[in-house]
């Protein structure tokens, strides 16, 4: 019966990992794209506040919502592609978990900045003592601190990319064109995330960049979805999976 289950397990855990996949990639949009869009007016303060004040539901909902929903997936694909790549190289595998996991966890305490938005908005607490002036200002500091936050954490995401292109060319169970998409999509992250955060006037992400980790970030979650996992290549990674 043991056995049987780990002959089944590869299949189930690459339909879960790219269902996760699907789930972040949803709720991204929504919560990266398409909220922040609607409330953030670049350069006017005093917009930005008022249309989060008047909309502080759907703000809730869709930009810490739906990063809350983000952040539980990746926590659970973290460990799928764990499993799903550890008979590859128990160490590599184990080193890309972690550093998903350290990009969930900051993600997670940058939510922080747009409570402390709320907070200002809604004159709670501490935050009664300023006045208007003094609360656009620091609600611009605070989104533009989430921002940063955010990029931070992509950072930690950097390694884990890296790493999930080798093992899934070394792999042969998954097409290795996939796993040369990811280690060009991790050197991107790695470019993009090294001139936002270092570089001064660095303040956009090249459009080839976007496009390279878009097509690897869109790629593998559909093999996953479609094919799954070749269970005969697979299978031949079993000593290695025993020794782990």
């Amino acid at each position: 019966m043991k056995s049987a289950v780990r002959e089944l397990s590869p299949s189930a855990y690459a339909r879960l990992a790219g269902v996760l996949y699907l789930i972040i990639t949803v709720a991204a949009v929504f919560a990266h794209f398409v909220i922040p869009e609607q409330f953030i007016a670049p350069g006017d303060a005093a917009a930005t506040v008022a249309n989060i004040a008047a909309n502080e539901t759907l703000f809730r909902a869709g930009a810490i919502g739906g990063e809350l929903i983000i952040l539980l997936s990746e926590v659970a694909l973290s460990v799928v592609l764990y499993v799903l790549l550890k008979p590859v190289n128990s160490t590599p595998a184990l080193i890309a978990l972690v550093s998903r996991l350290a990009m969930t966890v900051i993600h997670g305490m940058n939510l922080l900045n747009y409570y402390l938005v709320l907070q200002l908005i809604n004159g709670n607490g501490s935050a009664s003592a300023f006045d208007p002036a003094q609360v656009q200002a620091l609600a611009t500091l605070f989104l533009e601190a989430h921002s940063i936050g955010f990029t931070i954490g992509i950072a930690f995401l950097v390694p884990h990319v890296l790493i999930l292109g080798y093992l899934i060319v070394q792999s042969g169970y998954f097409p290795r064109v996939l796993g040369f998409l990811f280690i060009a999509a991790g050197i991107g992250y790695l470019f993009d995330t090294t001139g936002l955060l270092l570089v001064p006037g660095y303040t956009q992400t090249p459009g080839l960049i976007a496009v390279i980790i878009a097509v690897a970030e869109i790629a593998f979650p559909l093999w996953l979805l479609v094919k799954g996992v070749n269970m005969d290549r697979r299978q031949s990674h079993g000593p290695a999976l025993e020794a782990a």
